[in-house]
């Protein structure tokens, strides 16, 4: 009875969150439901344990069982009022070794709600594919950081891949709403001037930048995975997941399609210990020990310097 009255408290927990962060209507109604819900949970404990009884269950369950019906219901949009820096899906086509991608984003921040739109068609050679990059970007503590990976070429262009909440106009991100179907998911393909200044320039993030160790074949793979992934967004949106469909754990698994081998730990899940993790593994590109490599990768500062230089992707790997 401990054990079953513990997974009752756990799943009236889940319920109630899962109402609050999905029911339609006021800030008013969704206290009120919450209420009712939270009771009926409590007193259905306390006339079980007085009772003994499993039949004093069968309300709650079947309410419980409704609960679940009415979330399977929830899909993920097309089409919702999209904040601007993600309202367009990156896309593109491959012929031979030429990539076009559409809806580039190039944004000019000034300040997080104050920029100039501008979203371009760019074509990169992959046969003029150098570098993969890994950023890490610190906005909530040690243990957890954004993923962007950016793609350098010989020619000095750099396209970052950034996977996302796909916020709504006014909609700010919360990790407890991240678990409960609150956002869909949004790649973004942007220039390293936009997407990685805005995190260290204008929003205060603090960005560390590492270089992959990759053979070129697996670089060509993993920039074609993130145009299946695009595709794949477009054809059927998905929720964003907190803990298992993240920035992290996403890229994680389309390299995974490359290496198989590749091994799960926790810090796929406590994001800003990855550059670690890469490092065990032997995929980060230098010598010395990890704490060499890490302060080299440190490019805040040198981001801030850079600010709006037109060589911004050349002065923060000075």
């Amino acid at each position: 009875m401990v054990l079953a009255s513990l997974l009752l408290l756990l799943s009236t927990g889940w319920g109630a969150l899962a109402l609050w962060f999905q029911l339609p209507g006021g800030e008013a109604l969704r206290w009120a439901v919450l209420a009712v819900w939270a009771a009926s949970g409590v007193a259905t404990l306390v006339c079980w344990w007085r009772a003994r009884r499993a039949r004093a269950l069968l309300p709650w369950l079947l309410a419980f069982a409704l609960l679940l019906v009415w979330w399977a219901t929830i899909a993920p949009a097309r089409q919702r009022s999209w904040a601007a820096d993600g309202a367009r899906m990156v896309g593109g086509k491959v012929d031979g070794s030429i990539v076009t991608l559409d809806q580039v984003r190039n944004f000019d921040w000034r300040g997080d709600a104050d920029f100039t739109q501008r979203w371009e068609q760019r074509s990169y050679d992959l046969d003029r594919l150098r570098s993969v990059d890994v950023a890490l970007s610190y906005w909530m503590g040690p243990a957890i950081a954004h993923t962007l990976v950016s793609f350098g070429f010989d020619d000095g262009r750099y396209i970052t891949f950034s996977i996302e909440i796909r916020k709504e106009r006014g909609e700010s991100f919360s990790a407890l709403a991240g678990f409960f179907k609150r956002y869909e998911t949004v790649l973004v393909a942007a220039d390293e001037r936009d997407i990685l200044r805005v995190r260290t320039n204008v929003r205060g993030e603090d960005m560390y930048l590492y270089r992959l160790k990759m053979a070129p074949a697996a670089m060509r793979s993993l920039f074609l995975a993130y145009l299946d992934e695009g595709a794949e967004l477009q054809r059927a949106p998905r929720f964003y997941n907190t803990l298992t469909a993240n920035c992290t754990t996403i890229v994680f698994e389309m390299a995974r399609r490359i290496a198989p081998g590749l091994p799960l730990d926790w810090r796929l899940l406590a994001s800003g210990y990855l550059d670690r993790y890469l490092f065990d593994i032997g995929a980060l590109a230098g010598a010395g020990e990890f704490a060499h490599l890490r302060e080299t990768a440190h490019i805040t500062a040198k981001a801030r310097a850079a600010d709006k230089s037109g060589d911004f992707s050349a002065s923060i790997r000075r």
